[in-house]
């Protein structure tokens, strides 16, 4: 006679079970608290992801090549052709363009600036003082040379500062990262300006990949944005998908202007290409980013996008009100502002960088929230006069 466990068991007591719950419950709850006061992170709060629970009963592990279906048959490469259809058109694609969904920004940057090594070997990379942690990662990664180029007060890159950069090296090619939406004031870098940037330094071969992880989604679905997709001159660009849309998982979208035909070796026992960096990748994030594509289409996310900005601009007005220090870029969701006093701080945790913090009014961030805030701020200059 053999010991064996009915099928489904599991070797926990009812004792473990139930402090495995307490556990659970008890992140939840910390999790749910914080949000009253994280207005700091961008990160959309506005989109239901619930409808798709059902789907966390299954791997979806989206193998290699989008385009590909492969052996495997617990993947939806079909919704993340439709994400990168959908991305392509916002991002004026053209004809050959090609792209995945990736693990988030980080990748979406390592990826671009791996494609523009592939063709310009020899190249230098410049980025911006405020350019996302990933870029001087990825150059590293590479064996990139890199060049940190300053900016203005804004945030937004210095191209008199890129020309004289760029023209010490004009016997060498350029990648040029251009930040669209920096992480502290979400400035713009503007891809003609960097064209014509390299064009006074003397570089003629030159690839320009668009960091857009922040403000490309938002900004693509708005009337007279500036130069920053691929049909301004960008030859690849990555968003995330956690910031805009929100999902409950991390992860991103990077697309290029053509196929890198040299970068697709091809993986037999799994019927597909290898045309991406991490291989196996999150098919759950392909199914959020598509229920969040499919279900609000491009007029609802500039609805959004503007809303957003509404909100924005309101922070501003109650905060000058009370004669606290703001600013934002043109077409921001972010709004700098004056470092909190320090016992605020500790429970409005915004991040900052000499003395301004910032507020990111992402879709979901209400006025009741602003008004929570600044209402604080009043109240403890009071208590403290």
């Amino acid at each position: 006679m053999t010991d064996t466990l009915p099928a489904g068991s599991v070797l926990r007591s009812p004792g473990a079970i139930q402090a495995m719950g307490a556990r659970l419950h008890a992140v939840e709850a910390r999790l749910t608290a914080a949000t009253a006061t994280n207005i700091g992170f961008p990160a959309a709060r506005d989109i239901d992801y619930r409808p798709l629970a059902p789907l966390l009963g299954h791997l979806l592990n989206n193998l290699g090549d989008p385009r590909i279906d492969p052996l495997y048959p617990g993947h939806v490469h079909d919704l993340e052709r439709e994400v990168l259809d959908f991305t392509a058109e916002l991002f004026r694609a053209p004809p050959g363009w090609s792209g995945y969904l990736t693990s988030g920004g980080t990748e979406g940057n390592l990826y671009g600036m791996w494609l523009g090594r592939t063709k310009l070997p020899n190249a230098v990379a410049y980025y911006s003082s405020a350019a996302h942690y990933s870029v001087p990662k990825a150059c590293h990664l590479l064996g990139l040379a890199a060049v940190e180029v300053t900016t203005t007060v804004s945030g937004q890159m210095d191209y008199t500062d890129l020309t004289r950069k760029a023209a010490r090296h004009r016997s060498r090619p350029a990648i040029v990262v251009a930040t669209i939406g920096t992480t502290m004031t979400e400035a713009v870098d503007d891809v003609t300006d960097v064209h014509n940037a390299l064009d006074a330094a003397g570089i003629r071969h030159r690839y320009v990949h668009s960091d857009a992880a922040l403000a490309g989604v938002p900004l693509a679905t708005t009337a007279n944005r500036p130069a920053f997709d691929l049909a301004d001159g960008a030859v690849s660009i990555s968003v995330s998908g956690h910031k805009f849309f929100g999902t409950p998982v991390v992860c991103g979208i990077v697309l290029t202007r053509r196929k890198p035909e040299e970068l697709t070796p091809n993986v037999p026992y799994l019927n597909t290409h290898d045309t991406t960096i991490s291989g196996s990748r999150n098919g759950l994030a392909a199914a959020m980013l598509w229920h969040a594509m499919t279900s609000l289409g491009p007029t609802g996310h500039a609805d959004r996008a503007e809303r957003a900005r509404e909100v924005a601009a309101y922070t501003i007005q109650r905060l000058r009100h009370i004669g606290w220090p703001a600013w934002r870029n043109p077409l921001s969701f972010t709004v700098l502002l004056r470092r909190l006093p320090v016992g605020m701080a500790t429970v409005w945790p915004l991040p900052s960088e000499g003395d301004w913090s910032h507020i990111i009014c992402m879709p979901g961030v209400e006025t009741a929230r602003i008004d929570s805030l600044v209402n604080t701020l009043v109240t403890y200059g009071s208590n403290r006069g």
